[in-house]
């Protein structure tokens, strides 16, 4: 008889989710699904707003990354109004970026993922944990917990508020930096620096080499993937050009504006997330694994794999270490990790560089923006992956259509792909155990996703199924809408 197994909740990440795991008559792997059944529904009631009030109203989209939705926003109204910030206010945005992708880096692989890697797998669930980490590295745990406060520190300094930010505006940024302000948060910074590079050095000789099996083994999947370069080609978080490769590393730049003509989104009835595809390959969409079409991913380890090369030394070096060890495009998931680790490094070294740079404390922050009929799209790229806000308004600046395609939802396809390719690796005979089934779950935690941000409303409907079983467990019947 065939069996289903339900991992419910998927732990260590932002929002909910549980796995269904259904097993066929000889107890090996037929399907899989990441189902999603929270929902935020934000591209519904920001309808009728002011343009100039979504980079305050989208931040409660999620507390973990509202820098990210903040500038995304800020981006699309800047479009929607016509106006170019100053680079002062131009800087002062990307400063606060950087400082808010370490903020988020450490917290993932530290405190997250990080208990999967410093613990193992298979370590008991009760210290599998953030808590487990501390005892078990308190000395680790204590920097870390020190830089993520120090990060903190900086976005209150400069932006007056580090969670739900307000300070970047249509037109640029509500306040300057001043040369205290600066000086202060420069040593935060570099003390920031200095421990990013000693955890991708810590987990390439401590931590990473005990996982390469698993690493080559486990949710591996080919699939192409999407990033944001400048023009010379190199990473940038802030702005600049979409790159859409293919899984055999060829790409094609775009405009964000443009982003329609390249991507679609396709629902499905089980999931309150959206599945979004390269339409612009022509071979539809599957998830198929022998077989996958329009399959492509962001996050760390596909923006490194669509990048030509990073801005800054440190990182551009480890950059080179990693392509030389697997290639370009490397298609390893668990490797996101280490990727991440990358991403921290080259967001440390970028945040000393623009607090020295002398423009960082210019006057103009911000030009006047004023209302119009038009419409705007924004993009950034969030530490879960791209994120694009896209805007139309009336005459009065009010919004009237609003799009929003969040990190996590590009990689929906990529997440249900990793978690059945590596229950199908592990699950074999009806044998199965918490340390296989937290290995499965370790392919969901890679991509470092944040369910909460990217699930929508769907064609104005609540989708409620009820399960009635007996007191045998046995299913008695099932009540949806």
């Amino acid at each position: 008889m065939g069996k289903t197994l339900t991992i419910a909740p998927v732990t260590r990440l932002e929002g909910h989710a549980k796995v269904t795991i259904n097993l066929d008559d000889a107890g090996n792997v037929a399907d899989t699904a990441v189902n999603v059944v929270e929902l935020r529904g934000f591209e519904k009631f920001c309808l009728g707003r002011p343009a100039e009030e979504m980079p305050r109203i989208v931040t409660s989209i999620c507390g973990v990354c509202p820098w990210s939705h903040h500038l995304a926003a800020a981006k699309a109204c800047d479009a929607v109004f016509g106006v170019t910030p100053p680079p002062a206010g131009r800087k002062l945005r990307e400063l606060c970026n950087a400082i808010a992708y370490t903020e988020e880096h450490i917290l993932h692989f530290f405190f997250l993922a990080g208990a999967d890697f410093v613990l193992g797998p298979g370590a008991d669930y009760k210290v599998r944990n953030v808590i487990g980490i501390a005892q078990a590295a308190p000395d680790v745990a204590k920097r870390v917990v020190r830089c993520r406060h120090l990060g903190t520190q900086m976005l209150n300094i400069i932006s007056g508020k580090s969670i739900h930010p307000v300070t970047a505006v249509p037109g640029g940024f509500s306040k300057p930096l001043t040369e205290k302000e600066r000086d202060q948060t420069l040593k935060m910074a570099e003390e920031i620096l200095e421990f990013a590079k000693w955890s991708i050095a810590w987990a390439k000789s401590d931590i990473f080499p005990k996982y390469l099996d698993a690493v080559k083994t486990v949710g591996v999947i080919n699939t192409g993937y999407m990033g944001t370069v400048d023009a010379d080609g190199a990473l940038d978080l802030y702005d600049g050009k979409l790159r859409l490769m293919k899984p055999d590393g060829t790409f094609t730049d775009f405009a964000d504006s443009d982003y329609l003509n390249y991507i679609e989104e396709k629902v499905l009835p089980w999931s309150y997330m959206k599945f979004p595809y390269a339409k612009s390959w022509g071979e539809g969409f599957s998830m198929d694994l022998d077989a996958p079409k329009g399959i492509y991913r962001t996050n760390t380890l596909a923006r490194i794999n669509a990048c030509d090369k990073i801005r800054t030394p440190l990182a551009q070096a480890e950059l080179e270490a990693f392509r030389k060890a697997f290639g370009r495009p490397c298609h390893l998931t668990l490797l996101y990790n280490w990727a991440r680790l990358i991403e921290l490094l080259y967001n440390a070294e970028y945040a000393v560089q623009l607090l020295k740079d002398p423009e960082i404390t210019g006057k103009e922050t911000r030009v006047t923006a004023k209302p119009r009929a038009a419409r705007g799209v924004g993009h950034v790229e969030a530490p879960r992956g791209t994120l694009i806000h896209d805007y139309e308004t009336d005459a009065d600046g009010m919004i009237t259509n609003c799009n929003l395609i969040v990190g996590t939802t590009h990689n929906n396809s990529a997440i249900n792909m990793s978690v059945k390719q590596a229950a199908k690796a592990l699950i074999k005979g009806g044998n199965y155990n918490e340390q296989l089934l937290n290995t499965v779950e370790m392919s969901i935690r890679a991509y470092d996703p944040c369910f909460s941000c990217a699930t929508h409303n769907l064609d104005g409907k609540i989708a409620v199924k009820i399960e009635l079983k007996g007191p045998d467990g046995n299913l008695v019947d099932t009540i949806a809408n």
